[in-house]
Order: structure tokens, then sequence, then C-alpha cells
């Protein structure tokens, strides 16, 4: 919820059709909780909101649902108020994901536009890329291209996620996935783009996209100056694994 984080949080709900909006009982809502509701209204999702921990004596439960009413603009029963440590209200949630978030659109026969919300790299396989397919299809063995860096790779593997990475060979219109291309460097594929197949390609990217900015800026220096290659490499390696 960080705002030097907000752009790739975006990019995460324009993924998405709805989102849950989780608030803590004991805390009401806090200034990044608000940022995020407005991220995700302006991607026109489907809100969900809860109110958690109503377990805790030092709920303020009626403070708080009063709270969410205000901002969302939403009656008071229309929020459902669980413990996730208990598993009150768990069921309900599930319910109204069903009933209320929308189906995903696209059409699974137009040309390939799948947007980047996110990626890591795995140290034998490379980068994964975590996609989600607007158009189009995507199957193993296309060769595609990422419009916003102009890079072209081939697909290696297609999938899912169940939680667990299943590999399923096609991801087509409304589904969310990854693939793996054999691309070696996480900083070659950039939040927000847009893939498309190099046969029939589509002719425009995907709305939003925005070149990453850095918020922090360091300088590392080794101690020793013979010691400068390996904190190069260490450093190399820090920024290829996993993002905290």
């Amino acid at each position: 919820g960080h705002v030097d984080f907000s752009y790739e949080v975006s990019r995460s709900l324009a993924a998405c059709e709805g989102a849950i909006l989780v608030v803590d009982a004991t805390q009401g809502i806090q200034a990044q909780t608000l940022a995020n509701v407005y991220l995700a209204v302006n991607n026109n999702l489907e809100i969900i909101p809860v109110i958690n921990k109503i377990d805790l004596k030092s709920a303020r439960i009626d403070e708080v649902a009063m709270e969410l009413g205000s901002v969302l603009g939403v009656k008071e029963e229309k929020i459902l108020k669980v413990s996730a440590k208990t598993g009150y209200g768990i069921e309900k949630i599930l319910e109204r994901i069903v009933t209320d978030i929308p189906h995903p659109d696209g059409d699974p026969e137009s040309p390939l536009q799948a947007l980047i919300f996110d990626s890591h790299y795995d140290s034998y396989r490379g980068v994964v890329v975590l996609i989600r397919v607007v158009n189009g299809s995507i199957n193993k063995g296309n060769k595609i291209k990422f419009m916003g860096e102009n890079l072209t790779s081939e697909v290696e593997e297609v999938g899912i996620f169940g939680p667990d990475m299943i590999e399923k060979g096609i991801l087509a219109a409304g589904e969310v996935g990854y693939i793996i291309t054999g691309i070696k460097e996480v900083g070659s594929i950039m939040v927000g783009d847009t893939i498309t197949a190099l046969k029939n390609p589509a002719e425009k990217s995907l709305p939003g996209y925005k070149k990453p900015k850095p918020m922090v800026y360091s300088g590392l220096f080794p101690i020793e100056g013979g010691d400068y290659e390996n904190l190069r490499d260490a450093t190399f390696f820090v920024s290829m694994g996993p993002k905290l």
C-alpha cells in the first residue's frame, strides 16, 4: 500500500474485475487503505467491503462500519463482518465473490493482448511473468513481443496458479496465469507492459503503461577495492531474486 508502489498496485488491479477491501476492526481505515480504494474505483472494480478481527475485545465494529459506509457510499448491511482467526463469516465472502464480481470480458478471437502485472525470477527457468490475458490467447511455442520494451521471445511454458504453478498449455481471454520464456533479466520485464503475438499482433498496447521511476537512490561501495566484482555480482543476484 506504500505510495511508491501505487503504479504496481494499479496494474495488478487492472488485471481484476473486483477487490475485497479488508479493514481491521481495531484500527479502522488507514491512509494507504484510502489510496488503494481510489485506485480500485478508478479501475471500475466491484468492491466487497469486509471488516476483519471482529473477535478481538478492542474491535470497534460499528464505528469502522460507519467509516466504510461513508467512504464507499454503501449501506451497513452490505459490509461483511468476519473473523479470519475463527472462520466466522468467511463463507459469506465466498458467496459474495460469486454473486457480486462480474465475469471477465475479452474476445478470444482477437489479436493477443496480455497485461503484465508482476514477475519474479526462478534460478532454473528464468523470469516468470504473471499476466492477465485481455484478448486473444497465448500458447506454448508462441513467438511473442513485449510492446513497451520492443522485446521478442518464445513461450516455453504457460500455466495457472492453484496455488502452486500448474502447467496448462494455453491461456485464453479473461484468464490469469503465468508464462516462462527463458528471459534471464527481471529488468527486461516491465509491470504494465502489453504482450502480443509476433504473428497477427495487436495494433496498440493496453492503456496505463508507464516507464518505472526509481524512488530511492543509493550508492554501495566495498571497503576493499578488490571486492568490487564480488559486490557487483551479489547485488545482481539480489535484484534477480523474489520481490519483497
